[in-house]
């Protein structure tokens, strides 16, 4: 059985009522008996339920957005703030407020969301995926705080989330280089670890293998989100007997320190070889030549992101696990044209 806030009174030896009066943040209280309940209930493992309390049935019309923040985090993800963007559109017709929390790390960010449900400070919260830990949204789903995770936690969870399908971004990434007439095709990814790296790597092989198609093992390549990364893994691809004549980069400063690796050899791009990566925003169009690019509605996933959420505060039963946002091709001058059927007989 759940413990509560009876539970909590009667083990501090105080009144229910005080005990309320330390969740709501409220004065009049001393900083020893503050800090003796708050001692207990982590003693009890006691997490406030917001469903229960006696605002119940009242609104903040308040909205959390909860991301990790550090120095340099708008050029290292720049995708934040316009998902932020694309909630705030939504939230602002609602007449809702939405404010930004930022944190330093995944523990302060569960901290942050005891504190806003045991304070009742908001009526919904948006989590970046950054912010995502399995205590975190295992407190969200038992508490049935309305959430919408956005990038789908990396393990099982009856949380709800949204995400891009980043398989099929992969896979039309590698489509699109095959109607070009590349075959030798390498991909440089970010760190193993990365999920979202991951299944793009996921939807390119999955493209060779239901088309009959391969690749050496050596042509895949894991490093880092870093230009310096990007051409020491183009550095290596460079060095083989067998050149790869394209290769899909998995992010915007990969990109630009593999094209940096290839005029290094005196290369040609697209002519020697052709260069795809993910995203538009914010190198893909600086880079020269400009890059050929799939890229994602961000400010349309913060949207939709936002219109789930509010669905769910008036329905809290509401469950939702989908992805969202299909990925669209931009084409420029890194791929050469497409074949015409006449091109490839």
């Amino acid at each position: 059985m759940a413990v509560t806030i009876k539970d909590v009174a009667r083990e501090a030896g105080v009144s229910v009522a005080t005990v309320s009066k330390i969740l709501n943040n409220k004065p009049y209280i001393s900083e020893k008996t503050r800090q003796h309940v708050k001692e207990v209930m982590k003693q009890l493992d006691y997490h406030p339920n917001a469903q229960a309390s006696n605002f119940k049935y009242k609104r903040s019309n308040n909205i959390i957005f909860l991301a990790i923040t550090q120095l340099h985090t708008a050029f290292h993800n720049p995708h934040m703030f316009e998902i932020l963007c694309g909630a705030e559109s939504v939230t602002k017709k609602k007449k809702y407020n939405l404010s930004f929390v930022g944190v330093s790390s995944t523990e302060e960010a569960y901290t942050s969301v005891l504190e806003i449900v045991g304070r009742n400070t908001a009526d919904g919260i948006l989590v970046h995926g950054s912010a995502t830990s399995r205590h975190l949204v295992d407190f969200l789903v038992k508490s049935n705080f309305p959430h919408i995770i956005i990038g789908r936690p990396p393990f099982a969870s009856a949380s709800c989330w949204i995400d891009i399908n980043n398989r099929m971004s992969g896979q039309m990434a590698m489509e699109y280089l095959e109607t070009c007439g590349y075959s030798k095709i390498a991909f440089l990814g970010g760190p193993k670890s990365d999920e979202i790296s991951r299944h793009r790597l996921q939807g390119f092989l999955s493209y060779m293998n239901i088309n009959g198609l391969t690749t050496q093992e050596d042509f895949i390549k894991y490093g880092e989100y870093t230009k310096e990364s990007g051409f020491t893994m183009m550095e290596e691809l460079l060095s083989y007997g067998t050149l790869p004549d394209a290769v899909i980069c998995e992010n915007n400063l990969i990109a630009m320190g593999a094209v940096k690796a290839i005029e290094n050899k005196n290369l040609s791009i697209p002519k020697d070889i052709g260069m795809i990566t993910f995203d538009d925003y914010p190198l893909s169009q600086l880079i020269d030549p400009p890059l050929t690019v799939i890229d994602i509605d961000v400010y349309e996933m913060g949207n939709q992101a936002a219109t789930i959420l509010l669905r769910k505060i008036n329905n809290k039963n509401l469950s939702v696990q989908s992805f969202v946002t299909l990925p669209n091709l931009i084409v420029r001058s890194s791929t050469r044209n497409p074949r015409t059927k006449k091109d490839a007989l």
